[in-house]
């Protein structure tokens, strides 16, 4: 992920700072594992050590969806790129498909 891509995302996933021992993995770091994860479909035992240790990317990430932490982070994202103008909300259809089941 490019540099602006987390500046804008790490405003979004910053964590209250908690007592008791401090991560030995960069949330970055964690953050592309899980992104490089959900895109390849691999398990997470497969995740490349530049990401930071499976176990604790797969630890965010399960943590994370118990929170619904990822559901508002994509609604967050979405309402962000709609108030940039970068989603279309045009509706497609598909008139022959329409008919075939009316």
């Amino acid at each position: 992920m490019t540099d602006a891509q987390w500046s804008l995302l790490e405003g979004l996933v910053s964590q209250p700072v908690r007592s008791g021992r401090s991560s030995s993995w960069n949330r970055r770091l964690l953050v592309d594992g899980i992104r490089w994860r959900v895109r390849t479909g691999s398990p997470w035992r497969d995740m490349p050590s530049v990401y930071g240790s499976w176990s604790a990317a797969y630890a965010l990430f399960r943590r994370w969806q118990t929170q619904r932490r990822l559901q508002r982070l994509v609604i967050a994202l979405q309402a962000l790129a709609d108030v940039g103008g970068r989603i279309m909300w045009g509706v497609s259809v598909d008139i022959a498909a329409i008919n075939e089941w009316l």
